[in-house]
């Protein structure tokens, strides 16, 4: 009778293992499923109720906790009433201690809107707008520690030459201060060095 109370008991931790191994363990699952519905609140927020949010739960991924802590990383559309479908990307952390979650960043996949000015043409080759808005999202949880969700409209992406002969990325966007917040909107400016690409300013207003 001990012999089989091992096996089995050895059969459950072996199931158990292989579902941590595939990253199905219900922790992750419960991670990604908050953070998507916190990313889904947020662009209805941003974008309009009428907003048909799906995610692409083969692209979702969950890091291991840190202080209680899970960094889930992914990617979905939304449609419009219009038809049209808009991808996007997104990062959340969510707390398993607390069950809540913040720092909700979703970013519009789609093509940085460029000056035309014949006399001036800037190197798309080394220019990452995610850089910029990476170093706008640090600006802000520096400027609010309790940051809740941030949000960047890719459609108010603008390039402009900036001194020195650098590169400059503005846009606007929208922040939840704290959670429990209402949204505010913001604008923010990046320069970037032209031979690199790499961000050597980044701020907001307000």
């Amino acid at each position: 009778m001990q012999t089989i109370h091992h096996l089995f008991l050895a059969v459950v931790l072996s199931a158990s293992w292989s579902a941590e191994a595939l990253g199905g363990t219900p922790g992750a699952d419960v991670a990604g499923e908050r953070c998507e519905a916190a990313v889904a609140e947020t662009i209805h927020e941003m974008r309009g109720n009428d907003r048909q949010v799906e995610f692409v739960h083969a692209r979702r991924s969950v890091q291991p906790p840190v202080n209680d802590e899970k960094k889930v990383k992914g990617e979905g559309t939304y449609r419009g009433t219009n038809g049209m479908v808009h991808p996007f990307t997104f990062s959340c952390a969510y707390n398993a201690k607390s069950g809540t979650t913040s720092g909700v960043v979703f970013r519009d996949v789609g093509a940085t809107r460029a000056d035309t000015d014949a006399r001036w043409q800037p190197d798309l080759s080394t220019l990452r707008p995610e850089a910029c808005e990476s170093s706008v999202a640090a600006v802000l949880k520096s400027k609010y520690p309790r940051v809740g969700r941030i949000a960047f409209g890719s459609d108010s992406r603008k390039l402009r030459p900036a001194a020195s002969g650098r590169t400059g990325m503005e846009g606007q966007g929208s922040v939840q201060r704290a959670p429990g917040m209402n949204l505010i909107a913001f604008s923010y400016l990046c320069e970037f060095e032209p031979r690199t690409g790499k961000v050597v300013l980044a701020r907001t207003t307000p």
